[in-house]
């Protein structure tokens, strides 16, 4: 046996949505109910463990490194059956293939059954999925009909049953179809070596402070009464919650609102022109919407027994560049903290001291907000060390461009804000300029929402979105600050313009188009191909030229905002950006392994930082930092620098 093609169903009590797959197997009601397989690329069959048992030699095909096992979203099955077969540890990741893991990487959809339809392959999902898995897969409601059961089984409906077996089979043969179509393009050895770190990374998890985190959802629920009763108060509604009836009491008020989307209702409050009853409710409403405070009920919902969280990041969950995604808690995505003494902080939401929190730091929301980072502890005799790269994607589009003056900043002093400003409006050296007067102050503030907001072709739109006029910058100054920075970073300004003519020729012509630090662009079965300087590819569905109002444009098709996989347009700068975070995300991939083999073990990271928890007395920043600063073979001249601190608990230093 070389190859085993799985699929499992199983059942369980946890949502699988809303927790994860940790979570959901760590449930003592988990079992799998199904179990399809196909060795060798032989015929599908199916067990069903509500009556037979598994043949002894998948089951020892399942820790056997010779055995290659291959499932659509791997980790669910390897998950799954760790717990099935009672392993100690979890199944070795090392020894999985991840269809989904290979589609992602040609930018394909990330579902089995929208991948399928997209490749046009013979074998397509059975659509009755959803229904089937309701069925036995979760809970049902207890009625007077089924006899108040709260679980469907196979006698409950045998020909529903059966057609579930028939669903698990096909599903094994919907994804050896798709894993044959894409078998042209195989997935580099090294990016499945990153996939099994990445998965015993997941496997690994990260402790959750449950005390804090059931602390403040404690606390969130009492605000959520005490605010719902006073805005019923303030505006004598009955259900302040409707938008309809807010909208109407709002409007009676003299100050009608069309929306009351958090960003429009926190200027309007700030604005100061309210009266103050409709400031008041405005005011309620934004903390009934602190959104980001649920984050607090997820933690606490998704912990599993050994009191850590799991699965909370994706392997290649953005196609495009290939970085990481943020699952369940989204850590890529967690308010920053700004709170003095926060460990004091802490110890206050611990206790549920509202008095002392609104006493030291104002709002209660807010600060749970601030608080969210912290809820993620080390374990007992270890402590975070956290470093993160310096500009990383400032440096890598510099590098690419060869802008001289900037890489010269980061092999140097590295105020790359300052020196920005200055090249932009002719101050001179940096280091003779008076950055700390108000003139200063502004100068440098210019400079680095400039370095920000403008790498990847971006206008006025991209410095208001980086919130150039929230920080004092008038708008008519925009288009000047746009001006005078393409003008200092000419040669990144270039490489845009080279970048979209290259992929135009290659779509155009045909062959390999080269660009710089060896990118080549090609077009081949369908994909336009961008290959980076490590040799990992990034790749274009359906890649083609239309006329545009400036020429040829470039179209692919690839995920859109919803969950439709829609023709899309990118350009110069877009590429660029692509290139360089999937190029950021290819220096942070070969850290995380020399992290590991260092004795440094992660639990998560985000972007351009990682998070090792090591014991108290192992490690320290300044080797992780050097650890992380070491520039890739394929890198040369690409000057990297990290900086880092330690911690008990996650927080931003």
């Amino acid at each position: 046996m070389k190859t085993l093609n799985i699929d499992i169903e199983t059942y369980s009590d946890e949502d699988l949505m809303k927790v994860g797959v940790y979570k959901y197997v760590d449930s003592p009601n988990f079992e799998i109910l199904l179990f399809a397989f196909s060795v060798d690329g032989g015929p599908v069959e199916c067990i069903d463990l509500t009556k037979d048992k598994v043949p002894e030699e998948i089951i020892e095909a399942l820790d056997d490194p010779e055995v290659t096992k291959i499932a659509f979203n791997a980790q669910f099955e390897r998950v799954c059956l760790s717990k099935f077969v009672g392993a100690s540890e979890r199944l070795d990741p090392a020894q999985w293939r991840c269809t989904m893991v290979h589609a992602n990487q040609l930018g394909l959809p990330a579902s089995l059954g929208q991948c399928a339809k997209y490749l046009g392959i013979e074998q397509q999902k059975d659509t009755r999925g959803t229904q089937l898995i309701n069925f036995f897969s979760k809970p049902c409601k207890p009625t007077k009909k089924n006899d108040q059961r709260t679980r469907n089984l196979p006698e409950h409906d045998p020909e529903k049953w059966q057609t579930f077996v028939e669903y698990c089979i096909q599903d094994v043969n919907v994804e050896m179809a798709i894993a044959e179509k894409l078998g042209k393009v195989p997935v580099k050895e090294s990016e499945w070596q990153l996939y099994a770190l990445d998965q015993q990374i997941n496997d690994r998890g990260a402790q959750v402070d449950g005390e804090l985190a059931t602390a403040a959802v404690e606390m969130m629920e009492e605000l959520t009464d005490e605010n719902m009763a006073k805005l019923r108060e303030v505006t004598g509604l009955e259900n302040p919650n409707s938008l309809k009836q807010l909208k109407e009491w709002l409007a009676a008020q003299g100050t009608p609102f069309e929306k009351l989307g958090k960003d429009l209702v926190e200027a309007a409050v700030s604005g100061g022109k309210l009266p103050e009853q409709v400031e008041t409710a405005l005011r309620l409403r934004l903390n009934l919407s602190n959104s980001s405070t649920k984050k607090y009920i997820m933690m606490d919902g998704a912990t599993c027994r050994d009191g850590r969280i799991h699965g909370i990041l994706q392997f290649y969950g953005a196609n495009r560049t290939g970085r990481w995604a943020g699952r369940l808690l989204q850590v890529q995505n967690l308010p920053r903290n700004y709170l003095r003494e926060i460990e004091f902080a802490r110890e206050l939401v611990k206790a549920k001291d509202t008095e002392g929190i609104e006493l030291m730091y104002d709002s209660v929301p807010d600060t749970l907000k601030q608080l969210i980072r912290t809820g993620l502890i080390a374990k007992d005799g270890h402590r975070f060390v956290i470093s993160d790269f310096s500009a990383i994607e400032a440096r890598v589009i510099a590098w690419y461009a060869n802008q001289d003056w900037v890489l010269d900043v980061f092999r140097t002093h590295g105020k790359i804000y300052e020196a920005t400003a200055a090249q932009m409006f002719g101050l001179g050296k940096v280091e003779d300029y008076d950055w700390k007067s108000h003139t200063g102050k502004d100068m440098r503030q210019r400079g680095k929402v400039a370095t920000l907001a403008l790498g990847y072709q971006g206008g006025p739109g991209a410095l208001k979105a980086m919130g150039a006029l929230e920080q004092g910058i008038k708008e008519e100054e925009l288009q000047d600050i746009v001006n005078r920075w393409r003008e200092a970073n000419k040669r990144i300004k270039n490489f845009w313009f080279d970048t979209q003519r290259a992929v135009i020729d290659c779509l155009k012509n045909g062959g390999i188009t080269k660009g710089p630090k060896g990118l080549k662009f090609y077009k081949k079965f369908g994909f336009l191909f961008i290959q980076l300087p490590s040799g990992r590819k990034l790749a274009y569905a359906k890649a083609h030229l239309e006329e545009g109002n400036y020429g040829p444009a470039v179209f692919y098709e690839g995920q859109g905002d919803k969950v439709a996989f829609t023709k899309q347009q990118t350009y110069g700068g877009k590429l660029v950006e692509n290139i360089v975070q999937a190029t950021a995300r290819d220096v942070l991939a070969e850290s995380l392994v020399r992290l590991e083999k260092e004795g440094y073990p992660v639990v998560f990271h985000v972007h351009d930082e990682a998070v090792c928890e090591v014991p108290y007395d192992f490690g320290s920043v300044d080797k992780m930092n050097e650890i992380l600063s070491v520039v890739p073979d394929w890198a040369e001249g690409l000057p990297l620098a990290a900086a880092g601190f330690e911690t008990k608990f996650y927080m931003k230093d």
